[in-house]
């Protein structure tokens, strides 16, 4: 389905089957949701205005269609995650005490890695049609398109898109598996760190894709990474 309506050309339409296997299997069906949920509304972001995007060319793809190296830029951590929650529970051998990753506290760095991936998606893709954009390290007005460039659209889509995950993730995990709640840090924190990563995205962006030693997709995973590790801190520092 994702490749006849192309959210993804054939590689990428692989590469998701993949990493929806070892989410589902490996982590949980629940996991597996939030990234469908995920997948939908970015391309609802990516379709938004497409038309004009094309003829400015700030599209993705021909039709606004990802491939494998989006799905890998994107969901190399989430996958991390939901393999090293099933190595650590695995190995314990049913004694929660041994299993040093719990699925609570995986389920709350997924989410916060989702977050991320949602939060820059939108103000990606939403915020560039607005015209008043600034560099995110100077606040100097730039061109639309430009690496680290921000506006108050994409900073308001990026706070939207990683809120609303955060919420779909609690209120799905809270009625269906409470298991995978970490209390209110699986609401609020992922909310902060997926607003946060996109801000990382667009430093990073402004200097270090700017001067050629970062490419895009290689911004993608370090942000998310790094939002996905700010959460991490933020769980250890409140015990």
């Amino acid at each position: 389905m994702s490749y006849k309506k192309r959210i993804f050309d054939l590689s990428g339409s692989l590469s998701a089957f993949l990493v929806g296997m070892v989410i589902g299997l490996c982590g949980n069906v629940l996991w597996l949701v939030l990234l469908i949920v995920f997948l939908m509304t970015s391309f609802g972001a990516t379709k938004y205005r497409f038309e004009w995007k094309k003829s400015e060319g700030f599209q993705e793809g021909s039709k606004g269609e990802r491939n494998w190296r989006n799905i890998a830029a994107n969901g190399a951590i989430p996958t991390i995650i939901s393999f090293a929650s099933f190595v650590s529970e695995s190995a314990s051998g049913g004694d929660p005490s041994a299993n040093w990753f719990p699925k609570d506290m995986a389920s709350y760095l997924f989410v916060s890695s989702i977050a991320v991936a949602a939060s820059d998606t939108a103000a990606s893709e939403i915020g560039i049609i607005d015209p008043r954009v600034y560099m995110i390290t100077t606040m100097k007005r730039t061109k639309r398109g430009v690496d680290g460039g921000v506006s108050l659209t994409g900073q308001l889509m990026a706070f939207v898109a990683a809120a609303y995950t955060s919420v779909v993730a609690y209120v799905v995990f809270a009625a269906i598996n409470q298991d995978l709640l970490a209390g209110p840090p699986t609401l609020f924190i992922p909310m902060l760190c997926g607003f946060l990563g996109c801000q990382i995205d667009s430093v990073i962006g402004a200097t270090w894709e700017t001067r050629g030693r970062i490419g895009k997709l290689g911004n993608n995973f370090t942000s998310i990474a790094i939002g996905t590790l700010i959460a991490l801190a933020l769980a250890l520092a409140s015990g």
